[in-house]
């Protein structure tokens, strides 16, 4: 079937993962990227630090494109206001960070940007911790009612 076990765990992997993203609500969906964004930056810090160039740019390309294509591109400007502007924002320094990082071999960059994400990981879970069934769109304010 398969003609190594490698190729069998990529395989049964990207089924796990597949699964995953068509069960997962909006607020879980930003939670993967925000996961999969640190997964690619601490990736290619090993890469770089073992001057495998090619690899890095992989995995500075892949948390690029999670980034910029799934982070900013789920931002929600209408309903968000000024928070999505603001994280809008902020993913397009930290895109920025990574090609500078990517062509100059910058560790630091890279360990900047995954801290901004760990931050911004860490308050998104916290929100959903909160209210679980009713997480706003990512840049979506949410404003506390007391009675």
């Amino acid at each position: 079937m398969y003609t190594n076990s490698r190729s069998a765990a990529s395989a049964y992997a990207s089924v796990g993962l597949e699964t995953s993203v068509i069960a997962a609500n909006p607020h879980k969906l930003i939670l993967m990227l925000f996961e999969g964004a640190q997964l690619a930056i601490r990736t290619a810090g090993v890469h770089m630090r073992e001057g495998d160039f090619p690899a890095k740019a992989a995995a500075i390309t892949k948390a690029v494109t999670i980034i910029g294509g799934g982070l900013r591109a789920a931002l929600d400007a209408k309903r968000g206001g000024e928070i999505a502007m603001q994280l809008d924002a902020l993913y397009d320094y930290m895109c920025q960070r990574l090609f500078v990082a990517n062509l100059k071999n910058r560790p630091e960059m890279l360990e900047e940007v995954g801290a901004l994400l760990a931050e911004l990981h860490s308050a998104w879970k916290q929100i959903g911790a909160q209210d679980p069934g009713t997480a706003p769109a990512q840049g979506e304010t949410r404003t506390a009612v007391t009675a």
